[in-house]
């Protein structure tokens, strides 16, 4: 089976962090992943740029029109995600439970599970 397990994150807990505590953070990720590597339950991960950065698509009158993002008008935002493969639920909900994140308040880790995908990804 295959979860998405989505970082969400609130600017001002991460801007709340000492700079050990974000080095911490990084740490622990790296650390996750090489868990998840050694174990071969990680598919892949991503970590998303600041929704500054995004724009917000949409079709209008047959044209594409194009705005700065974000989408959502709410202070967190979707950070990255890993994707998983592993054997039921509780394994997913185990191995988020393993992430730096779910340890501060104003982190959020999602589990959901994947019910289609299409198309071979590379590690």
């Amino acid at each position: 089976m295959r979860f998405q397990i989505g970082l969400h994150i609130d600017p001002a807990a991460m801007d709340a962090l000492t700079d050990r505590e974000k080095a911490e953070l990084g740490s622990g990720h790296g650390r996750f992943i090489q868990e998840l590597k050694d174990s071969g339950e990680l598919v892949l991960t991503q970590a998303l740029a600041d929704p500054a950065q995004s724009v917000v698509v949409a079709v209008r009158d047959g044209r594409p029109v194009v705005t700065d993002g974000p989408f959502l008008a709410a202070k967190e935002f979707l950070g990255g995600c890993y994707l998983v493969e592993c054997e039921n639920r509780e394994r997913a909900i185990e191995l988020a439970a393993r992430i730096p994140d779910a340890a501060i308040p104003g982190l959020g880790v999602e589990v959901r599970q994947v019910i289609f995908s299409d198309g071979e990804l590379s590690a």
